[in-house]
């Protein structure tokens, strides 16, 4: 066997090999697209924001699970309209299963606990006083939401208010997190 040959054979068995092994994710439902950014292996970048009761919080830590960032804010109509979608996912899934992780946009603390309080929003949310991680992730619009993958790596995005607690939503959701 020559040395073209057999580097060809190597290489073809490499492939094999780690195609076996990868994750193969489902296809997202309208509305969610797959994440490509040029940075290597889409890594979601870390931050820490302190939630209503002052205690810091850190994305890292969610490492090891699905994870559901969630950027909004409560002047934006469509994310007035999403919350009450977002609570019904966060009764659904186990936090072990998914994570949600909601980060107000630039708003002071009362404006955030009188907004969760009107529309009856159990699930907290993080505060980004000053927008930094925000721009930091650049959402493209409010209501964003990405979804992180237990390695940390970030594989969807939805722009804009979804209908979370519909079939195709939450079906999709369970495959990710594999809990049906």
């Amino acid at each position: 066997m020559n040395k073209f040959t057999y580097f060809s054979a190597l290489l073809l068995l490499l492939a094999t090999a780690l195609a076996a092994h990868a994750e193969v994710l489902p296809a997202p439902p309208k509305g969610i697209r797959i994440y490509q950014l040029d940075t290597a292996k889409n890594s979601a970048a870390d931050f820490s924001l302190k939630d209503l009761d002052g205690e810091s919080v850190t994305l890292s830590t969610y490492k090891g699970r699905w994870v559901m960032l969630h950027f909004w804010a409560s002047w934006c109509g469509p994310c007035r309209l999403e919350m009450p979608q977002i609570q019904q996912l966060a009764t659904m899934f186990s936090k072990d299963a998914l994570a949600i992780i909601m980060v107000n946009t630039a708003e002071d603390e009362d404006t955030v606990f009188s907004f969760m309080a009107e529309v009856g929003l159990e699930t907290g949310s993080l505060l980004d006083r000053d927008g930094r991680v925000t721009e930091a992730w650049k959402p493209r619009g409010l209501p964003t939401s990405f979804l992180i993958d237990p390695a940390g790596r970030v594989q969807f995005q939805a722009i804009g208010g979804r209908e979370w607690s519909k079939p195709d939503y939450t079906s999709f959701l369970k495959q990710l997190t594999r809990t049906e």
